[in-house]
């Protein structure tokens, strides 16, 4: 009974394998079929789908704070002290400023006496300027200056004096002249040869400025 089992005809076993690959294809496309599509199309020809946002707002960025000044916390502005002292006592007394100058004080009655008013003080007498003393009128023309005498240049020198009381010549002073050389001349004069009438005021002499013009000249040589 087994022998004839092993050794069947190769026909019967072809058909039996071509009846199994059968059912199994037929499985295999009712599967495919009765599957839902969890597959998604892709897009046609090739074109990629970009989706479009709004753009997002970016966050509120914090500015720095500024820093506070301490300048005038450490530099307070100065104030000036109080010009009252105050002082304790028992007595309230109230202090008012005072402003501008102090009164003046009340002039006296008629039932305290008369009234004597100072007189004024003398107006001081005139000043009486000084004069030339024509006892030296020679002596008064300086001599040529060498260096204008050769370049035959005349010459002017207006010179202030101060005068003492002896009148002598204390002080000379140039107001303007042609060239040092004639002021130095003139100046030289004045302090050792001139001699004046002191100015005077009430009779006593005194110091006096006075304005004096000496002229050169080339003819007079």
């Amino acid at each position: 009974m087994y022998a004839e089992h092993r050794y069947a005809a190769p026909k019967s076993r072809t058909v039996s394998l071509g009846g199994a690959f059968l059912i199994n294809g037929a499985l295999i496309a009712g599967l495919i079929f009765a599957a839902p599509n969890v597959i998604p199309k892709g897009p046609e020809d090739g074109i990629t789908v970009i989706p479009i946002r709004n753009p997002v707002e970016p966050p509120p960025i914090d500015l720095p704070k500024p820093k506070p000044d301490n300048r005038a916390a450490q530099n307070p502005t100065p104030t000036a002290p109080d010009p009252f002292i105050k002082s304790e006592s028992d007595n309230e007394t109230k202090t008012t400023p005072v402003i501008g100058d102090p009164p003046l004080p009340p002039l006296p009655k008629a039932e305290d006496g008369p009234i004597f008013v100072p007189e004024p003080s003398p107006p001081l007498p005139p000043l009486i300027g000084a004069e030339q003393d024509l006892r030296f009128a020679r002596d008064f023309q300086p001599g040529y200056p060498s260096a204008e005498l050769r370049a035959q240049r005349d010459g002017m020198v207006k010179i202030r004096v101060l005068i003492g009381v002896d009148g002598r010549v204390k002080a000379a002073e140039s107001v303007s002249a042609t060239s040092d050389a004639f002021f130095e001349a003139t100046r030289r004069q004045a302090l050792s040869k001139w001699r004046f009438k002191p100015a005077t005021r009430g009779g006593i002499p005194q110091e006096s400025w006075k304005t004096m013009s000496v002229r050169f000249e080339i003819k007079n040589q």
